[in-house]
């Protein structure tokens, strides 16, 4: 092994990319150090090296055109540079950073910005992507890239990222990958699951996102201990699920979303299951959104506080008696305890009653909090003028939260 310093080997060359000719001339475990400066971008890495900046003064700039770093040979490092102006193809996947089936690359402390894609790993295994800064290209967020997208990749860690102002951050096909401590704001999807099968999701912080977790045609993962904030838009979502079983979800805050867990056809096998435990779902409009439900879910001993609908059943006929609820707090329990001994004497039941005219016609939530509105509920209630539709029952419910 031999360190490469390129201020030197500037002063050497006349090469139209001295970058790539080093590259070209290193040996496997040779380590390329970059001093600070601009570096021409539009390399390929294509033996087991490391390329890492003294400072993230040092700059590899892409043409515009393309991937500014691609890395087809494994054992490659890329450490403290930043990283920007890949091409703006959707088509070719630009990308700061694209790696094609090349397995135990790391990517640590680099900034990647003004790039389509901050990270597109095809086909790559094992991999390390930490502590990177990561954004796309100054345009709306439709026409962003992906920050970190996994395409058949698999038993890779992505940990304490910071990654803003992308489309989304994407998983595909790709299983038993840790996603860990990464913070996500101002983007689409904070992160995205497609097909995506026993992974691990924990200590995340997704914050001004329209959906901070989407969960789609997906089984067998864990979602712990990640906090979710700020969802907005109409159809903003904190956790969503299309299609997806044998998930448990626990220990997550959901605060101040428009939906904190959106529930689409999951679990949508009948053997499967999700269960949502000890979360704190909190001041979102509405807790819990049940769409096409068909199979079992379980919420055991989440806290449900301040929000505008506990839970809210948009599709009639549904099989939500299917749902199961069991010791969870809602703030707006009624009944007593007698015995002290943390639970209700009598079950918590939550209905719908004028308000379902919203949850099955959402055009009529223009007229959602308005005084009209909360009086014709609150005289529903009293005489119903129309059957209510049960949403939950909770046999035993808590008298007092999780906080």
């Amino acid at each position: 092994m031999k360190f490469i310093n390129l201020v030197l080997i500037f002063a050497n060359l006349a090469f139209a990319n001295a970058l790539q000719e080093a590259i070209n001339s290193a040996k496997n475990g040779d380590i390329i150090e970059l001093g600070s400066g601009v570096y021409e971008g539009d390399i390929v890495i294509n033996k087991s090296i490391t390329l890492k900046g003294l400072d993230k003064n040092a700059v590899i700039k892409g043409s515009g055109k393309g991937n500014v770093i691609k890395i087809i040979a494994p054992n490659v490092r890329i450490l403290n540079l930043t990283i920007e102006n890949s091409g703006d193809s959707h088509t070719y996947l630009d990308a700061g950073i694209k790696c094609e089936k090349a397995n135990n690359i790391e990517i640590s402390q680099n900034r990647i910005k003004n790039a389509l894609y901050g990270i597109d790993m095809q086909e790559c295994s094992g991999a390390k992507i930490t502590h990177n800064e990561i954004s796309s290209k100054p345009v709306a967020t439709a026409l962003r890239g992906d920050g970190i997208r996994l395409w058949y990749s698999h038993d890779n860690i992505m940990e304490e990222n910071f990654i803003h102002e992308v489309k989304d951050m994407v998983i595909w096909y790709s299983s038993n990958n840790q996603i860990r401590k990464n913070r996500g704001t101002n983007s689409r999807y904070s992160l995205h699951f497609m097909y995506a099968g026993q992974n691990l999701v924990e200590q995340n912080e997704f914050e001004g996102n329209s959906v901070g977790m989407f969960f789609m045609y997906s089984r067998d993962c864990v979602v712990r201990e990640n906090r979710v904030f700020n969802s907005h838009g109409a159809y903003g979502v904190g956790i969503g699920m299309k299609d997806t079983g044998n998930f448990i979800i626990e220990n997550n805050t959901l605060s101040h979303n428009a939906r904190g867990f959106y529930l689409d056809q999951s679990p949508f096998q009948p053997a499967h299951k999700n269960i949502f435990r000890k979360n704190q779902i909190l001041y979102n409009t509405i807790g819990v959104q049940l769409h096409a439900t068909l199979h079992e879910s379980r919420f055991e001993n989440n806290d449900f506080i301040g929000n505008l609908d506990i839970a809210v059943n948009d599709t009639p006929g549904a099989a939500i008696s299917k749902v199961s609820w069991e010791q969870n707090y809602f703030d707006d329990f009624e009944g007593f305890d007698s015995d002290k001994n943390g639970f209700g004497d009598t079950p918590y039941q939550n209905y719908a009653y004028f308000d379902t005219l919203w949850q099955y016609y959402p055009n009529m939530r223009f007229f959602y909090g308005t005084s009209a509105m909360s009086i014709l509920n609150f005289i529903a209630k009293l005489a119903p003028f129309s059957e209510p539709e049960l949403i939950l029952t909770d046999e035993k419910p808590k008298t007092e939260p999780n906080l």
